[in-house]
């Protein structure tokens, strides 16, 4: 393989001149002779795809992993590419790499999934407000200059911008700005155990305004006020052995009525 001459215009100097050896591929079968040959190709362009991997470092990727998804994309290129068609492999080769890496982004980089179209409006409010930055790099811009700048509504701006914080997420172990040991989990509220007998009560409300005056009595001082049997009996002037009778009664009656009502 040799060298492109530098007196022709390209867009990496060191491009190789490949045509040949991708005329002299597409005729040759399956085999030993073609896996080569293919390899000698692939290994030919790799520094141009490695060129088109450090475009994207800095992005939260290890420029490895960037590196091994360019090669991917190059390998896909050369064993899709077609000679015949008369455009050179190269004009191929760049957007099918580039299109590899964005995928490898947009599939695995994104803590948080969200749909394609705002992870594009992400990407271009992020273009634009780097742009902005050069001319104004003390301030942050406006949602309306981001929006004159990307070509976009406000409304989609704000899409991007909120999306901005969906690339990556926090632990919940993280520490907080307050350096006295707390971490972000700890600042999330829990359940209320309580909230559970809300709807108990609602549904029981009725079935219990129907009871007897008694009985509303012995079941607000046991369940409410957290008397015992025997204090109950000795406030209502009954016996333990009938506050207990009356409230396996009531609770047994309250249950049958509210499934009842809940099964109609």
């Amino acid at each position: 393989m040799r060298t492109r001459p530098n007196t022709q215009h390209h867009p990496h100097d060191d491009a190789p001149d490949t045509a040949d050896a991708f005329r002299r591929l597409a005729g040759l079968p399956a085999g030993r002779q073609r896996d080569t040959l293919r390899d000698e190709i692939v290994e030919a362009w790799l520094p141009m795809a490695e060129r088109i991997a450090g475009r994207f470092s800095g992005r939260g990727e290890a420029y490895e992993d960037l590196r091994q998804v360019a090669a991917l994309g190059l390998v896909k290129a050369v064993d899709r590419y077609d000679p015949t068609r008369g455009k050179v492999f190269e004009s191929y080769a760049v957007p099918t790499v580039t299109g590899e890496i964005k995928r490898h982004f947009r599939d695995h980089m994104w803590t948080l999934h969200v749909p394609r179209r705002v992870q594009e409006l992400r990407n271009r409010v992020r273009a634009a407000c780097q742009e902005l930055s050069w001319s104004a790099p003390d301030r942050w811009p406006s949602v309306a200059e981001i929006a004159e700048c990307a070509n976009l509504s406000e409304k989609d701006v704000q899409v991007g911008l909120d999306a901005l914080d969906t690339f990556n997420v926090l632990s919940l172990d993280a520490g907080l700005p307050s350096g006295d040991g707390c971490c972000l989990g700890d600042t999330l509220g829990a359940a209320d155990a309580a909230l559970d007998t809300v709807v108990d009560r609602e549904g029981v409300k009725s079935r219990l305004q129907a009871l007897p005056e008694r009985e509303r009595a012995i079941l607000y001082l046991r369940f409410f006020k957290d008397m015992t049997q025997s204090g109950i009996a000795e406030q209502l002037g009954l016996s333990q052995m009938h506050v207990s009778r009356l409230l396996s009664k009531c609770c047994r009656q309250l249950r049958e009525e509210v499934l009842a009502d809940a099964a109609a």
